[in-house]
């Protein structure tokens, strides 16, 4: 650490934004200052989707999942994030 950083109590968000925008974190901290953090209980967000998919495509997917014991959205939400997000 470079020097202590003292943070003062804020009256408004304007304030504090301000504050914040005009310093330098870099001026107070090392890149070995970090700590690795863990949030357990923080949840990824989502956002709902309206889409529109072919019959055909639909009953397909719904009697894999159907197979495979788990709701069909979920299985959709499954193969996207392992087709886009490499296997999550």
């Amino acid at each position: 650490m470079k020097k202590q950083l003292k943070v003062p109590k804020f009256k408004s968000y304007d304030e504090e934004l301000d504050f914040w925008s005009k310093i330098n974190l870099a001026d107070y901290y090392e890149p070995k200052d970090a700590r690795s953090v863990s949030f357990p209980n923080l949840k990824p967000t989502s956002q709902p989707i309206s889409l529109r998919l072919p019959n055909m495509l639909l009953d397909k997917i719904k009697e894999v999942a159907n197979r495979e014991g788990v709701p069909y959205q979920s299985k959709i939400k499954t193969e996207l994030g392992r087709i886009f997000l490499g296997g999550v």
